[in-house]
């Protein structure tokens, strides 16, 4: 039987992330959460300068450079001419993203002026940095959507991706959601769970979700469930040492369902805790569960990270 499971880690060279996205959408905040994992920070950096940042042996810490749109060099031409230079440093592009319309509430309840239009509208600012980074959002490595996000699960979120800076496994990310509120941002592969058998219908498990063995039991019931479930989890080990192979650091899956409260939850949660098994590192992130406790005030699901 060919072993699937990840080799062990090595040392590696310090990681070198590039942080943007639009105004407001966190990159501040992700900077700081950045530095207190142990990156060295430098935000603001004109574009110029990078490259020769870069230049030499890489030493010391993990280095984290925070760029804005602000920046007076700042252009999207620049930007990925200059992502194409650093490609041989190996370097890591992490996106924060958001959507307008949480971006306009954000300015509004703040009363900032957005920094792209000091005099006009903050909509407009807005429009103009989705402009400018619309093309450079399509080569970062990973994508947070801070959408639905406080600043402590932001900075909790940032944890799950680059806290373990002495490992150098790819690292996955797994997703339950809705189909109703659409796919989350940023997935590599989705499954499609609303074939299964769904505990909505039963009045004793309506109100639970795929977190409880009751529903998990239900939904495993359905007789196609094994047969579905070993065969993503086949293809996944499958893939995920190839990806490491070709350097590939993060990858995000995602299974959806109706309502995101039960059969996505239960494949989300049974091939994490598989790969977690298999000596993948695992970060498992319920939207819709999250969605609802943070509206009723109550603590999060117990989900997280797996190893």
């Amino acid at each position: 039987m060919t072993d699937t499971s990840p080799a062990p880690a090595e040392p590696h060279a310090p990681r070198i992330l590039l942080v943007t996205g639009p105004s407001g959408a966190g990159r501040s905040t992700a900077i700081r959460a950045l530095e207190d994992l142990g990156y060295e920070v430098i935000d603001n950096l004109p574009l110029s300068l990078v490259p020769r940042l870069l230049e030499g042996p890489r030493q010391g810490p993990s280095l984290a450079l925070g760029v804005d749109t602000r920046n007076r060099d700042f252009s999207t031409g620049a930007f990925l001419e200059m992502l194409d230079r650093l490609d041989v440093f190996g370097v890591e592009l992490l996106y924060l993203d958001c959507r307008s319309e949480i971006l306009q509430r954000r300015y509004s309840e703040t009363r900032r002026r957005h920094p792209l239009a000091p005099a006009e509208s903050p909509a407009i600012g807005i429009a103009r940095d989705f402009d400018l980074l619309a093309s450079i959002r399509h080569r970062a490595d990973i994508v947070i959507d801070t959408s639905e996000l406080t600043v402590h699960e932001l900075r909790a979120e940032v944890g799950r991706w680059f806290g373990n800076q002495m490992d150098n496994r790819l690292a996955l990310s797994i997703h339950s959601f809705s189909y109703k509120r659409g796919l989350p941002r940023g997935l590599d592969m989705v499954f499609d769970c609303r074939f299964l058998r769904n505990p909505y219908w039963e009045p004793s498990l309506r109100s639970l979700n795929g977190l409880s063995a009751e529903v998990a039991d239900y939904v495993s019931e359905d007789p196609r469930f094994d047969g579905f479930f070993e065969k993503v989890r086949d293809l996944a080990l499958l893939l995920l040492p190839a990806y490491v192979e070709e350097g590939k650091s993060y990858l995000a899956i995602g299974f959806g369902c109706t309502g995101g409260q039960h059969r996505s939850v239960t494949m989300a949660e049974k091939l994490g805790n598989t790969l977690a098994e298999a000596g993948w590192q695992v970060s498992i992130r319920h939207r819709e569960l999250e969605r609802n406790v943070a509206a009723a005030g109550r603590p999060a699901p117990q989900t997280g990270t797996r190893n």
